[in-house]
């Protein structure tokens, strides 16, 4: 960064010392459970990342090509409607889907701040790098934490303020989990502030199960990181390769379940958890959700957390959905 640039940069820190600590209660009590599980946000190191950006150019994945397009040709209008003068991005990445919010909030010269929260402090470092250089008069705040823990930590306000959640992530989260996430996301907004959060939406079976089992493998790959994951940090054993990606849609729950199935008969140690397992072919261990939406059950899990829809968009297909949405005083 040029030294203007540092003067236009900041950067909180929330993790330092806890994510080993965090990581070995959560994978013990995950593989010691009835139903074994893994946390998903295990997937993505550095190789995890590069895995899901190969995910995204699969021709079975429509979320994120999708959810960029209706990005594109909403920014423009919401810019002038509502005229955002800094964004939130949770779990910013490299925020290349943000610009097209950013760039028509710039053009108009209204944007003057853009905090993205992220528990990479190098792809924060790397994207705010870009963004400081494309965007002459903005200032980043960066904020290394966990969304679900961290939020309430966030800068406030500075001017109306649009906080992001992109990627369907809210899928992720179980019933309990998403509502304390849109809670807090609530809590970060004022009368005139906005929350736009993608999802993706309910829709044919085949499409969105093959969205999940790619012919390439790559998602099976992906899944199976996390054992990697959990091997590097915490002196296990487990040997990925005799595992197999299982990944089908819970028509019940409205939800696409990810799971790892053992072969044969697996005993796996997590030595720095003293911790010795056993996984017969019979079991798996559950390493992902991804709940899909209609309007209306959107609409109620908003509305529930204290929130209420401003706008509801989708593709012309009705293959993922955008919610803008604003606290309900």
């Amino acid at each position: 960064m040029t030294a203007r640039e540092l003067d236009r940069f900041s950067l909180d820190r929330h993790l330092e010392g806890s994510q080993l600590s965090t990581m070995r209660d959560e994978v013990r009590a995950g593989l010691t459970a009835p139903q074994k599980s893994l946390p998903s946000k295990y997937f993505y190191d550095a190789v995890g990342s590069q895995l899901f950006e190969k995910i995204t150019e699969l021709p079975e994945y429509y979320q994120t090509r999708t959810e960029l397009a209706i990005l594109q040709s909403l920014a423009a209008p919401l810019a002038d409607q509502y005229r955002w003068t800094e964004v939130v991005e949770i779990g910013s990445g490299s925020s290349k889907k943000t610009l097209a919010i950013l760039d028509a909030l710039n053009e108009r010269k209204l944007l003057k701040r853009f905090i993205p929260i992220d528990v990479s402090e190098s792809i924060l470092r790397e994207s705010a790098e870009a963004l400081l250089e494309r965007y002459a008069d903005i200032r980043v705040h960066g904020v290394i934490g966990d969304f679900m823990v961290h939020l309430g930590s966030v800068p406030p306000s500075d001017g109306r303020r649009l906080v992001i959640f992109l990627g369907g992530t809210i899928g992720n989260l179980d019933v309990p989990e998403r509502l304390t996430f849109l809670q807090s996301v609530r809590g970060m907004l004022s009368p005139d502030d906005h929350f736009l959060v993608g999802m993706d939406l309910v829709k044919d079976i085949a499409v969105v199960e093959a969205a999940y089992n790619d012919s390439q493998g790559v998602t099976a790959e992906f899944n199976r990181n996390v054992l990697r994951v959990v091997n590097r940090e915490l002196n296990a054993n487990f040997v990925p390769e005799a595992y197999r990606h299982r990944s089908f849609f819970n028509m019940e729950a409205s939800r696409i379940e990810m799971h790892l199935v053992p072969e044969s008969p697996q005993d796996v140690v997590i030595h720095d958890l003293d911790l010795s397992i056993h996984c017969d072919p019979n079991e798996t261990i559950f390493t992902e959700i991804s709940c899909k939406y209609t309007e209306a059950s959107a609409r109620e899990a908003l509305e529930l957390a204290g929130l209420e829809i401003a706008g509801w968009y989708t593709d012309p297909r009705g293959l993922f959905g955008m919610a803008l949405a604003k606290r309900r005083d």
